[in-house]
């Protein structure tokens, strides 16, 4: 009884040196240092094939993300930094992966795994809310 007791005391003590760490992560806590904006997108979609990537279908995003099956993320304009999460209707909230060549102004491209998923998805105007840090200085 008595280590039972010494385990669940260690495990409490352990979990609450960890809260600060896990909070500092927490997009909850952290809505003090987000920006969220709003805009219009024109989203199309795109997977890994050569036909989407051409020369650049080698599983590696801009971003040097290695592609797995499964992922979901969007290539993204300059204007937004590489891990900038985006709530995107009807695909979910992602993170910026990857660029395009035709991907700029109000354009953005969602990622899917099949050359059918992509073109399943068409072409979207879609409000899209972009969370972006605060520069803290």
């Amino acid at each position: 009884m008595l280590k039972i007791f010494i385990v669940i005391l260690l495990l409490g003590l352990a979990s609450a040196a960890l809260a600060p760490v896990i909070a500092a992560k927490c997009p909850a806590v952290q809505k003090e240092k987000m920006r969220t904006t709003v805009k219009r997108f024109r989203v199309t979609a795109y997977c890994p094939c050569q036909k989407c990537c051409g020369k650049y279908a080698d599983g590696i995003t801009a971003s040097g993300h290695k592609i797995r099956f499964g992922d979901r993320f969007v290539a993204a304009p300059l204007e937004f930094r590489f891990g900038t999460s985006m709530l995107i209707p009807f695909y979910g909230t992602v993170e910026v992966r990857d660029r395009g060549g035709k991907i700029k102004g109000d354009r953005l491209d969602v990622f899917f795994d099949t050359h059918q998923k992509a073109l399943d998805w068409g072409v979207k105007f879609l409000d899209v809310v972009i969370f972006e840090a605060e520069n803290v200085a």
